[in-house]
């Protein structure tokens, strides 16, 4: 099944509200696709195109500095944080 552009924007725009919540604490792709109750292979699918557009930052290694093999966690950028910021703020 095929989803719109326009329904992908606003699934994306979930994912950063869901992450943006917690920050700076970065989340797993399953916490992710938990919180937006969407598949996790579909949610990093949106995830990869949001790091594309410099939205996200993944983070590769657990807080003891070890390389995860199978995992991500996301975080926002720091220009997105900001953005989210400001615009909370309003």
């Amino acid at each position: 099944m095929k989803i719109s552009e326009e329904k992908r924007e606003k699934i994306s725009e979930q994912i950063l509200a869901a992450i943006y919540s917690v920050n700076p604490k970065p989340l797993f792709t399953s916490q992710i696709a938990r919180e937006i109750a969407r598949d996790e292979e579909f949610t990093k699918k949106i995830l990869l195109n949001l790091k594309e557009k410099s939205l996200l930052k993944e983070v590769k290694k657990n807080p003891e500095g070890k390389d995860y093999t199978r995992r991500s966690r996301w975080r926002l950028s720091e220009e997105t944080y900001k953005k989210y910021k400001k615009i909370s703020q309003a």
